[in-house]
């Protein structure tokens, strides 16, 4: 029989190489999307684009807005690499653990297997929610919740952006569909931390 899993997808290129690792794993998928007035809410398009396209049952979940951040508007998106300091002003206080609380209950109802978000190992000096012990902690409470358990699946957590952007292109993901940037325009500002790292990851599947 098939697992069903929950897949938290955000409409970018980590979540949305996720979606196709899973489908490609034999995984019947259903696909949440969170509305937190985030900055670049045009994710969330983005989102339901790659669901149309891979026959995916999607929703969008509104939650009391989170604040913060520069995601949020309480900051300004700095510009650079995502190694600078600055860069931790992108962090939106315990996101993951909001989200993956609002996918357990979803998954449980609905009688899913797996809960899946694509953390990976690039995040991990930036988001403290993307930490293997964030993970760890988070499994053991996904098993503790009900008495059904569910696992939650990180299949990224040890991979850089790089290896996600080749797996990405070996699944033949529609990158162009997908939408990164912090600022949240109409087009992509190519300076924020999350711009920068992803052209770094894209000029990867070239090099390989």
């Amino acid at each position: 029989m098939r697992e069903k899993t929950l897949l938290i997808l955000s409409g970018g290129m980590d979540s949305s190489t996720l979606l196709y690792h899973l489908l490609d794993m034999g995984h019947k998928v259903e696909a949440l999307s969170f509305d937190y007035l985030q900055r670049h809410r045009r994710e969330l398009d983005s989102a339901k684009r790659i669901c149309e396209l891979t026959n995916v049952p999607h929703e969008i979940l509104q939650i009391p807005a989170l604040t913060g951040s520069a995601l949020t508007f309480d900051k300004d998106v700095p510009h650079g690499h995502y190694e600078e300091e600055s860069m931790k002003d992108t962090v939106v206080p315990n996101r993951n653990m909001v989200m993956l609380a609002h996918a357990a209950s979803t998954a449980i109802a609905r009688g899913h297997d797996n809960v899946a978000y694509g953390c990976h190992h690039g995040d991990h000096a930036i988001y403290p929610d993307c930490r293997a012990e964030f993970v760890a902690a988070m499994s053991q409470a996904f098993a503790l919740c009900d008495w059904k358990e569910i696992k939650l699946l990180t299949p990224f957590l040890t991979w850089d952006k790089g290896a996600i952007a080749r797996r990405g292109a070996e699944l033949e993901v529609p990158f162009e569909l997908t939408w990164t940037c912090y600022e949240g325009g109409e087009e992509p500002c190519g300076k924020c931390g999350a711009c920068v790292e992803r052209a770094e990851a894209m000029a990867t599947i070239n090099a390989a």
